[in-house]
């Protein structure tokens, strides 16, 4: 697999692990206000709070996201610039890469791993059902 399209990707699924964690909890916070049903989805629900969890842990531990460092590193391996040559790489670069000095990333993190924290512990998930015998027809 050629590296552009490698780095291109892991932009992608970057993308989408960023667009899970911040739309996932408005979605929560929504469906708690209209009572939507499936915003209290335990699977959804633990899934999203290991997300973030991850992301604070990461930036505590290694200090960045190794997300970014493979795709910079594929970028730089073929000369290309870091931010991807298409209009959809360079679109999702542009809204995912914020121009903010790096000591900033990591408190926003924890503040946003402890709104994700509150919201499991004000506006809690259904229990996992748990395995019972099947009705005999």
């Amino acid at each position: 697999m050629p590296a552009a399209l490698l780095a291109d990707i892991i932009l992608v699924v970057h993308f989408s692990i960023v667009a899970f964690i911040v739309i996932g909890e408005l979605l929560i916070l929504v469906g708690w206000w209209r009572r939507w049903q499936w915003a209290r989805n335990p699977w959804f629900r633990w899934l999203h709070l290991f997300a973030i969890f991850a992301v604070v842990m990461l930036g505590f531990v290694i200090g960045y996201c190794p997300l970014t460092e493979w795709e910079y590193e594929l970028r730089e391996s073929i000369g290309q610039a870091q931010e991807p040559g298409s209009f959809v790489g360079r679109l999702i670069h542009q809204i995912l890469f914020v121009e903010l000095p790096e000591w900033v990333f990591q408190p926003l993190y924890v503040a946003f791993g402890l709104l994700v924290l509150a919201t499991m512990w004000f506006y809690r998930p259904r229990r996992f059902k748990s395995a019972t015998k099947r009705d005999e027809i």
